[in-house]
């Protein structure tokens, strides 16, 4: 297979789609809609799940795990909740197959094998968590629970793309029971700030926190907090939300705490989530017609050197030089990777890893071991420059934070460059249609008008900000008053 790509600005879908691929992350499965994540891809969700199992633990939660099955009734106890992901569950009806007598060799459901109740996989987990927390919450001391689990869903979707949107993906979510509301509240505003600081300091991928709008709210949540984040192609994409679900799951399953004045009241509830659709961001956000650009933060390898010889002499001989810059560099924290590989040659390997995202490589030649000194590249400039093997560690150490910071300020700087700022419907559509990206804009605050601009123009309301200033004002589809803007865009 070829490794050249399709350039983004010819075709971005297909590049992606490419980049996904080729680059070793993922592939489609034998199942419709599921994906393969290879060990590359993995080992970049695995550093994810690292960090921010980290933070989550920081703040005071625990891991656990629920069962993927949910039985329908207990599905269908929250209404809303049912009704939002009904026509994305898969339905167990059976649990055994046999033997088809009438095609040898096949197997069939067995007739007599039907299940008593119909076993809903989950697309989401609060109702068997809800039905769990009933048995484990009595009084105000049982408060707060704290609770996340790392776990897969299935959602039937029918148009995929690899970890953007796929029938199955692994996520984690957070499932908080509280005394108070304001507690709740709190809670779900920390989350979204626990996955913005993750989205910006180790992603390198600014966002934009918000409140969803009543029709872009979670099914059965009271208010749903957001991170946006902007893609190259001017998309927005929903990189992780945090949903006060007020007392709605607490009603449904009847979870109850006797207060410290000895009353009865229903807990207070939140859950929150992010998924491999991160991946899939973090690929948008940075890499290109190359390929993968990783942030360091987050890159399964973070150097690679790559040594050019003739013979095994002086492969001995570089080896021997590089041995000690590797193990000096793995003292630091910095993960590199020694490819000494006979099967390729250096400009073969040189073009992998600037497909793979690696942040620096390393080259070091017969001349160089005469010279005392490396050639250094960068992957997000394509910069090289010659050091001396004596500081090399030293200046990777510092080029690594210092790409970090330039992932970051080069997505910012995007992102400034596609907000705009409008205040009638003709600039909106010629934003929307001409430049993409965020469109700060008035609205009348009616479910009305927003369903007539997402019919027009294909544009939703990604989230009215949190930072939104009281700012009077007309909307810009009704001409009614208004007084927030809030963020539109096309969306993933």
């Amino acid at each position: 297979m070829s490794k050249k790509l399709t350039k983004r600005a010819e075709d971005y879908s297909k590049w992606y789609n490419e980049l996904v691929v080729k680059a070793d992350l993922a592939e489609n499965s034998a199942v419709r809609g599921c994906m393969v994540i290879k060990p590359y891809g993995y080992a970049i969700w695995e550093k994810m799940q690292a960090e921010l199992d980290r933070m989550f633990k920081e703040t005071g939660h625990e891991n656990a795990y629920f069962p993927l099955f949910v039985p329908k009734s207990l599905f269908e106890a929250e209404e809303k909740n049912a009704e939002g992901f009904a026509k994305e569950c898969a339905v167990v009806t059976h649990y055994r197959l046999q033997n088809d007598p009438d095609r040898p060799g096949k197997l069939r459901v067995d007739p007599e094998a039907k299940l008593e109740e119909e076993l809903v996989v989950r697309p989401t987990s609060e109702a068997i968590i809800w039905n769990t927390y009933k048995g484990w919450i009595q009084s105000y001391r049982d408060l707060p629970l704290l609770i996340n689990q790392w776990a897969n869903v299935v959602r039937w979707e029918m148009r995929t793309r690899l970890f953007l949107r796929t029938a199955e993906f692994l996520w984690q979510e957070g499932h908080t029971a509280h005394a108070t509301k304001s507690e709740a509240v709190t809670e779900s505003r920390q989350m979204q700030d626990v996955y913005a600081t993750f989205a910006e300091n180790f992603m390198a991928m600014p966002v934009i926190k918000g409140v969803k709008s009543d029709s872009e709210r979670f099914a059965g949540a009271e208010d749903t907090y957001t991170i946006e984040a902007l893609m190259q192609d001017g998309k927005a994409l929903q990189a992780g939300t945090s949903h006060f679900l007020g007392q709605n799951f607490a009603k449904a399953f009847d979870v109850k705490f006797t207060s410290k004045e000895g009353k009865q009241e229903y807990v207070w509830a939140t859950s929150w989530g992010v998924s491999t659709r991160l991946i899939g961001g973090l690929i948008m956000t940075h890499s290109d017609d190359l390929g993968l650009v990783l942030p360091p933060k987050l890159a399964p390898i973070q150097v690679a050197i790559v040594p050019i010889y003739k013979g095994e002499d002086q492969l001995e001989a570089i080896s021997k030089k590089v041995n000690v810059i590797v193990k000096e560099l793995r003292e630091k924290g910095i993960s590199v990777k020694f490819d000494t590989r006979d099967t390729f040659r250096p400009g073969a390997k040189f073009a992998e890893y600037e497909l793979k995202g690696v942040p620096v490589r390393i080259a070091i030649g017969n001349r160089d071991l005469e010279n005392n000194t490396v050639e250094v590249a960068r992957r997000d400039t394509l910069e090289k420059q010659t050091y001396s093997q004596d500081n090399v560690v030293e200046v990777v150490a510092n080029l690594l934070e210092e790409i970090q910071e330039n992932l970051f300020k080069k997505a910012i700087d995007f992102r400034a460059a596609h907000t705009t700022e409008v205040t009638t419907f003709d600039e909106f559509k010629d934003a929307i249609e001409n430049k993409g990206g965020f469109v700060s804009a008035h609205w009348d605050g009616t479910e009305a008008t927003e369903d007539k601009i997402k019919e027009l123009t294909k544009a939703t309301i990604r989230c009215i900000p949190n930072d939104a200033k009281e700012e009077l004002g007309v909307c810009v589809f009704t001409g009614k008053p208004s007084s927030k803007r809030v963020f539109f865009a096309k969306a993933y």
